[in-house]
């Protein structure tokens, strides 16, 4: 009983770390998606006088569960054939019981060729 008492900090501290890890790939994963449908979109709407505005809409309304995309730009000449860059950021934070381990921003950037 000793020896548990004295071990279980360290495995919750362990478990909590694991899950906190976990929510931040999760947020990265859904930012990565969002990031696609923006260029995916970016990609169909070469003649659309509002592209760059759809293209930033697509990626903040794609990310469900995610906290909104504060920095979205979209680079491209939008001529047929040429790429179309999208590139999104997200803060994130690491907290393992109220200290923070590790922030920053997790950064997402996809290219696709304009239509």
């Amino acid at each position: 009983m000793v020896e548990f008492v004295l071990v279980l900090p360290i495995l919750m501290l362990v478990l909590f770390a694991i899950i906190q890890f976990g929510m931040t790939f999760t947020h990265y994963v859904a930012l990565t998606d969002a990031v696609r449908a923006g260029a995916r979109t970016a990609a169909t709407s070469r003649f659309s006088p509002t592209r760059t505005t759809d293209v930033k809409t697509k990626v903040t309304t794609s990310s469900d569960n995610l906290v909104a995309a504060k920095d979205v730009t979209v680079t491209s000449t939008w001529v047929h054939g040429d790429d179309v860059v999208v590139q999104a950021t997200v803060p994130y934070s690491i907290n393992l019981l109220g200290l923070v381990i590790a922030s920053g921003n997790l950064t997402s950037t996809t290219t696709e060729r304009v239509e």
